[in-house]
């Protein structure tokens, strides 16, 4: 028995210890835009668009809109898009739409009805597209919250990186240990799964795409097809991505502490609830892909918890090298967030709600025939014919 603990467990430590390394020596490379050499290098002129797409958002849209009408960029709009809401979102709008600090840069769409073959989301962002001015399209979502410099600081870094595609990553507003806990997991597939310092290399296969900040040159989005070749896609972010990154365009990803944030979901449960949106689609809509990954995560998250209890003598050792490749990890995240290294203890039961997440995603799609999305179901088979 204690043979199987040594090979299980070694080989847990190989792949830990490499992803570490891995991340400890290419994370430096990824800009931090909140520093301060990032806040006025050079004037940039560059017309962009902020498209906001909104459904039932009446508890963020306000504030959002708010902060995007203050930011201290010079040539910028927004267009905000109510999306067949049923809440008061579409009137919280037209009332800042219509404020004296709001009409000049603001822009209104109301979408009453979803055409067949979309997502919500998807044709929201694509309608506001097609009335944009900017040279740059922004989009971004109904509950981020922006800095004032955080577009100048994008705009600076796209233009001295002569890059194509900005993807700038939010920071998380997290209230209590289930959020922390939750978030904490998240980032850590995240990482494990994309490797966002691979992202401007265009020998490999790494791409990058935020719901909270994808910052596109109008150009580029029109060569790709526009979101009319993403009209299906649950993942619409990290598609139009690997889209950019597929078509050989220069791909950035970078920091920004503070500039952009969002209360992702209130509690374990809402993350849970969150991500079982869309988990099944992560796992490109196939039950068998779902099921492997779901066994992964239990190898590579619990098994070296299970481990370390059920082994005995030395034969623990290559599992408390695992934990503390992990809590490396751990360290590494604290750094970049707010979340405390010691929120590893917590590792295993975030690891089997994510389990969970994935294979109830599974469930619910494969017994509805399809998913809810904002109210609106879509049938699977139609959802896979629409994946890029």
């Amino acid at each position: 028995m204690s043979y199987v603990h040594w090979v299980v467990g070694g080989t847990l430590a190989l792949i830990w210890f490499w992803r570490l390394l891995d991340a400890a020596l290419g994370m430096p490379s990824v800009v931090d835009i909140a520093r301060p050499e990032w806040s006025r290098k050079q004037p940039n002129t560059s017309r962009v668009s902020i498209i906001v797409p909104a459904r039932n958002e009446e508890e963020n849209i306000g504030q959002t809109l708010t902060q995007l009408l203050h930011l201290d960029y010079d040539n910028y709009e927004v267009i905000a898009v109510n999306d067949r809401s049923t809440d008061r979102t579409g009137e919280l709008i037209n009332r800042i739409a219509s404020a004296s600090t709001g009409h000049s840069r603001l822009k209104v769409v109301h979408v009453e009805s979803l055409p067949h073959g979309w997502l919500g989301k998807t044709h929201a962002m694509w309608t506001a597209a097609n009335q944009a001015t900017g040279d740059w399209l922004l989009f971004t979502d109904a509950d981020v919250l922006f800095q004032p410099g955080a577009l100048t600081r994008a705009m600076t870094y796209a233009t001295a990186e002569h890059a194509d595609h900005v993807v700038l990553f939010p920071s998380f507003v997290m209230k209590g240990c289930g959020e922390k806990m939750m978030i904490a997991f998240f980032q850590t597939l995240f990482v494990f799964g994309h490797r966002p310092w691979k992202v401007a290399d265009p020998s490999t296969k790494d791409f990058m795409g935020v719901g909270a900040f994808n910052l596109i040159r109008r150009s580029v989005y029109e060569s790709l097809g526009t979101y009319q070749a993403l009209r299906l896609e649950v993942l619409d972010d990290m598609k139009l991505g690997k889209q950019v990154k597929n078509a050989g365009y220069a791909q950035r990803n970078v920091f920004g502490h503070g500039l952009i944030s969002l209360r992702w979901a209130k509690g374990a449960f809402g993350v849970v609830r969150n991500l079982t949106k869309n988990s099944f689609a992560i796992m490109s809509f196939e039950w068998w892909r779902t099921l492997v990954s779901a066994f992964a995560l239990i190898f590579l998250n619990l098994i070296p918890f299970v481990g370390i209890l059920a082994a005995h003598g030395w034969a623990r050792a290559p599992y408390a090298l695992v934990l503390i490749a992990l809590f490396g990890v751990y360290i590494g995240m604290s750094w970049m967030s707010d979340v405390p290294a010691y929120y590893v203890v917590f590792h295993p039961i975030s690891s089997l709600l994510f389990v969970y997440i994935m294979l109830s995603s599974m469930t619910l799609a494969l017994a509805r025939g399809g998913i809810v999305w904002r109210g609106t179901f879509y049938p699977l088979e139609e959802l896979k014919r629409g994946m890029v």
